[in-house]
């Protein structure tokens, strides 16, 4: 989320000046940095037009709403069906945490939206078992996050979009956690050959503030039309005015090949603390999203680690029980990278020794 750090000063500076014009104003206008962000994520992407809301969550219900309406009004009442992928993570709505492919997280709360069935990652064939022409869209994340740091391969995403060209079914990326530079590239799309119909984007988009969008093209997002869907702060001056100059630092060469070469430092260091102690068996993700897959010695204990690691004072992240899992700024200096990994390694001796 904080992908450029602690107070960087041009999202601080962004707020501070919008907060002395405009906060907030009823959603039958718009305003001047709604427009200006617009345009740059247009101008960045394959999209043409842009939904603003508060969160990821509320990005990926409004892809999943467009998804169905565009397939009713196109294809008829029969293309309902939605394939998304077993351990993904959308959301915590009651739509998007049915899509994510986690019991754990959807069950409990009554009966689930229906018509929705989950795919293998990285296993065409399954997506093949399932996809028809009553398939009306196929959500996926272009590098699993919760579900494990998993890449996908270059066969697999390329085929899932064919897939779907063949059935008339939208490709559905979420980006909320692999957008905004976090992999390398504006977007993770851009490197992998593929463009979606829909991407959706939170987390970095605003450096930390509150919100989200959903990008689409013009003949698609035409069947979301006014009073379909909508949000109440969803566009507000102030996130859009923080998001637009989040961008501006992170839409750059200068920082999009930064975090190609921290990611280098990063992985090796990992590598290299690995061959002291064995505690991983595969140092997996890209970028700056980063997942230690911990060894059979160590199974079900990422947790340990992660209170290890705060003892010493650095911050890490877990994705599921035996994967620690790393995402800082994506500006973060050389070397406090290094001093993070080092104090990472003291965590590691003592959970070792």
């Amino acid at each position: 989320m904080n992908c450029l750090g602690h107070c960087h000063p041009t999202p601080v500076r962004a707020l501070q000046e919008q907060s002395e014009k405009i906060w907030h104003l009823s959603n039958v206008m718009t305003n001047e940095p709604a427009l200006r962000l617009a345009k740059k994520l247009v101008d960045s992407t394959f999209a043409e037009k842009v939904y603003f809301a508060n969160s990821g969550a509320e990005s990926n219900e409004a892809a999943l709403k467009l998804a169905r309406r565009q397939a009713l009004e196109v294809h008829g009442s029969d293309k309902t069906q939605i394939i998304a992928f077993n351990q993904g993570f959308h959301g915590r709505t009651f739509f998007t945490v049915t899509v994510g492919g986690q019991a754990a997280y959807s069950d409990g709360f009554g009966p689930k939206p229906g018509d929705i069935v989950h795919a293998e990652y990285n296993n065409l064939d399954s997506v093949k078992a399932l996809i028809s022409d009553k398939t009306c869209a196929i959500m996926i994340e272009p590098l699993q996050g919760e579900g494990g740091i998993v890449s996908p391969t270059d066969e697999f995403i390329k085929g899932v979009r064919e897939l779907c060209n063949q059935h008339n079914a939208l490709l559905i990326f979420d980006e909320v956690q692999t957008g905004l530079g976090r992999l390398g590239s504006l977007y993770a799309y851009m490197d992998l050959g593929v463009t979606p119909d829909i991407l959706t984007s939170a987390k970095g988009l605003g450096g930390g503030f509150p919100i989200g969008a959903m990008l689409t093209t013009t003949d698609i997002a035409k069947h979301l039309k006014v009073g379909t869907h909508g949000s109440t702060y969803g566009g507000n001056p102030l996130a859009c005015a923080v998001s637009e100059a989040v961008i501006d630092v992170v839409n750059t060469p200068e920082v999009l090949d930064g975090v190609k070469a921290k990611s280098v430092l990063f992985v090796d260091g990992l590598q290299a603390i690995n061959t002291k102690y064995n505690v991983f068996k595969e140092i997996r993700g890209k970028g700056l999203l980063i997942g230690a897959v911990l060894n059979d010695a160590y199974q079900g204990k990422a947790k340990d680690f992660l209170v290890a690691a705060m003892s010493e004072g650095v911050m890490t992240l877990v994705a599921g029980a035996s994967i620690v899992r790393f995402a800082p700024s994506l500006i973060i200096p050389d070397e406090d990278i290094k001093e993070g990994l080092a104090r990472f390694e003291k965590a590691i001796a003592k959970i070792t020794s």
